[in-house]
């Protein structure tokens, strides 16, 4: 994948002296990096689906937002997914500060050498087929108890009867628009905002 840094910086412009900011993002998103130790009721399934079970070829530019503790960090990101490959590039201020590739069977990272080193791309990874992957096919690989609700613009996770994501749409298409993920658990929100083409 050739991501275009200068096209994104231009459509989401990020200051430099946030720099440390941003990649606390990408801190926020790998669960097991949180400072408070969760409760031992929920773990991170892993969830590693097939880049073709996506069903769809898409090539986006999103802005990430994070919301945990009063607290609110924001990043770049330039994500290509097709029946071969999930290709996503983190980005704060034109530079590169994360990548993750995954072709169904291996994950590949690369990371900033700011970034700490307990951030997992498996957990970023797991985050993404959550919001984007078809409800039928999530379901077809949780293990017990887990299972996976869909009503109409919302989708609800549960381990068990313990609801442990939320995840909000505003548009059908679930790259398009705004998605809002709000991890209960965990205690964080994602919202990812998709450029418009």
């Amino acid at each position: 994948m050739q991501s275009n840094h200068k096209s994104t910086t231009k459509f989401w412009r990020i200051y430099p002296a946030k720099l440390l900011s941003m990649l606390g993002v990408i801190s926020l998103l790998s669960l097991t990096g949180c400072n408070e130790a969760p409760a031992p009721v929920a773990k991170r399934l892993n969830l590693q689906l097939t880049p073709a079970s996506l069903g769809a070829t898409i090539s986006i530019q999103q802005h990430l937002k994070v919301e945990r503790e009063n607290k609110t960090d924001d990043l770049d990101a330039a994500l290509e997914i097709d029946a071969e490959r999930l290709e996503l590039v983190g980005l704060a201020f034109g530079q590169r500060v994360l990548s993750v590739n995954f072709d169904g069977k291996e994950i590949k990272t690369w990371r900033h050498f700011m970034l700490p080193q307990q951030v997992r791309a498996e957990d970023v990874l797991e985050d993404i087929q959550l919001s984007l992957w078809p409800a039928e096919v999530i379901a077809q690989h949780l293990p017990a108890p887990w299972r996976i609700t869909e009503n109409g613009l919302e989708r609800a996770l549960y381990q068990g009867d313990t609801l442990i994501t939320k995840i909000r749409y505003s548009e059908a298409s679930r790259w398009a628009g705004t998605v809002v993920l709000e991890n209960l658990h965990y205690k964080y929100r994602l919202t990812i905002q998709t450029a418009k083409e």
